[in-house]
């Protein structure tokens, strides 16, 4: 009798001790503990050793890092009618794990459908250049939209990334012609540029030999010894104004039907041949 009362109270202290053992929790430093009496909350665990009497009181524990979320390719249509698929990846973090609990039933899956639907939704309001050239305005529009929406669940969202845009191959044709054309067009308007300031240089070596005339002359020889470098047949020889002004002169008046060398011209060439 004795012994089978004896076994009995050790399969008590057994029982007691496997239930304690199985009561302990380790909460982790990066983790919190949301306790529950009886399903009441009654308040947050901190890291360390704790001990859980089940079933009278529940605790459940939520990571407090830093999640990374893949938001799945989305078929999108942009305000300007081009078919896209977008996907994208999310940032977020748990700041307050009560309400992560007691708000919403599974905080990640909230957390990743709404950041699908937004993303449809910020990149169809945008056209498709938007969407390629302006990707770090639409990621802090994202990023805005779901921290406000997540903000009641406890969640932090700290940035929204768009990872890749897929067009169709006929739109990328389209770009790679319009891409052409753009550059076409600044070719043209740099050559254009080119051409307006030779154009003002000329302009303004012509008003300095108009009011230097001795520097039009040395031009004119200038000119001639770039001329007769090369191998060329015919050479020109200038003639002085003066000169031909006293053979007019010496000769009388010029013949009828024949032009005399205006006073301001430059002065006049004989030809010669080899």
């Amino acid at each position: 009798m004795t012994f089978g009362w004896g076994l009995g109270v050790g399969a008590v202290a057994l029982i007691a001790l496997l239930y304690l053992l199985a009561s302990i929790r380790i909460i982790k430093e990066y983790e919190r503990g949301v306790l529950f009496f009886f399903g009441r909350y009654v308040g947050i665990k901190e890291p360390g050793l704790r001990l859980v009497l089940a079933p009278i009181y529940r605790i459940v524990i939520i990571d407090m890092r830093t999640i990374v979320e893949d938001v799945p390719p989305q078929d999108v249509i942009t305000r300007d009618n081009v078919s896209s698929k977008v996907n994208a990846v999310l940032y977020f973090r748990v700041i307050h794990a009560d309400k992560a609990v007691l708000q919403v039933e599974s905080y990640r899956y909230a957390t990743s459908q709404l950041a699908q639907t937004a993303l449809r939704s910020v990149v169809g309001a945008n056209e498709l250049d938007a969407l390629l050239s302006e990707r770090d305005r639409l990621n802090a529009t994202l990023q805005q939209i779901l921290d406000f929406q997540t903000d009641p669940w406890g969640i932090k969202v700290s940035s929204v990334e768009i990872k890749h845009v897929e067009v169709p191959l006929e739109m990328q044709r389209v770009m790679a012609r319009q891409a052409e054309a753009e550059r076409e067009r600044r070719a043209k308007v740099i050559a254009a540029e080119g051409e307006f300031q030779a154009a003002r240089k000329l302009a303004d070596a012509a008003e300095v030999l108009a009011t230097q005339p001795g520097t039009l002359q040395l031009r004119y020889l200038q000119t001639i010894v770039e001329i007769s470098s090369g191998n060329n047949s015919v050479t020109l020889f200038p003639l002085p104004l003066e000169l031909l002004r006293a053979l007019e002169a010496i000769g009388g008046r010029a013949r009828p039907g024949e032009e005399r060398p205006s006073p301001d011209g430059p002065p006049a060439a004989a030809r010669v041949e080899h």
